[in-house]
């Protein structure tokens, strides 16, 4: 299994659990590969009913490693792209457990998860037109349908970080739980999905999702195209920059 994911098996419960507490959980490709990996096992084991996916109590994840996100070659195929489209298509129930930050992709994974709960310090964040990228995940499809046009615009649009109140209103967060009840409360919620009828379960699942995954998909795939297309342009690239630099992004010559 990669490096900084922990991944275990416990009564019938695959728990991947992100482990980069120096860089606040910031993902690399190695992280990537190891969470599909690990969903994947889940997915072919008959023994294992339900995925928990959790970080530290302070911080789920600060989302892509920039350094690591900066260097990939064009062309190149996005280990972070198959890690969502093996969770979005993942068919066993999948339960979150989000403390701190949660920015870009610990966002959006979020809106493939069946079940989230999140401590009342849990910022969540989609700042991906601030760094001169465009939505990822199928957020484009899912957070209009949850949201309405609006406020999905206005939260895409200015990429700013929202409350764990604000995201249960939203819809992403089933509950918010009090941190240090956080974990113990999503693995209890696994554990009860792992003790259901596993077909019944599996097709509910997939009945639930079924109006909405052409869309879904459709949309992850009009954004990867123009995300990888961005992320090579000259707006990314300022965007890096200026974050490596600590400095405002200057997009005023483009």
């Amino acid at each position: 299994m990669a490096e900084h994911i922990a991944v275990s098996v416990q009564d019938r419960i695959l728990t991947l659990r992100l482990d980069r507490p120096e860089k606040k959980n910031a993902l690399t490709r190695g992280m990537y590969v190891g969470m599909t990996e690990a969903i994947q096992q889940a997915e072919s084991d008959s023994g294992i009913r339900a995925i928990l996916i959790t970080g530290a109590q302070d911080c789920f994840t600060a989302g892509n490693d920039l350094t690591d996100f900066a260097n990939a070659r064009p062309g190149e195929s996005s280990p972070a792209l198959v890690y969502l489209k093996t969770l979005a298509a993942a068919a066993k129930p999948v339960v979150a457990a989000v403390g701190g930050v949660a920015v870009g992709i610990g966002t959006t994974m979020l809106l493939h998860c069946d079940l989230v709960y999140a401590a009342p310090n849990a910022r969540l964040q989609l700042p991906f037109v601030n760094l001169g990228l465009c939505p990822e995940a199928g957020s484009s499809a899912i957070l209009p349908a949850l949201l309405g046009y609006g406020r999905a615009a206005e939260m895409l649009f200015f990429g700013e970080p929202f409350s764990a109140e604000a995201a249960r209103e939203a819809g992403i967060v089933n509950a918010i739980v009090p941190e240090n009840d956080l974990l113990a409360t999503a693995t209890a919620k696994a554990r009860q999905l792992a003790e259901k009828a596993p077909s019944a379960l599996r097709i509910t699942k997939a009945l639930l999702k079924r109006s909405g995954a052409g869309q879904i998909a459709d949309a992850m795939n009009e954004e990867t195209k123009h995300f990888a297309a961005l992320l090579q342009g000259p707006e990314a690239k300022e965007a890096m920059t200026a974050f490596m630099q600590r400095r405002k992004a200057d997009f005023s010559k483009f």
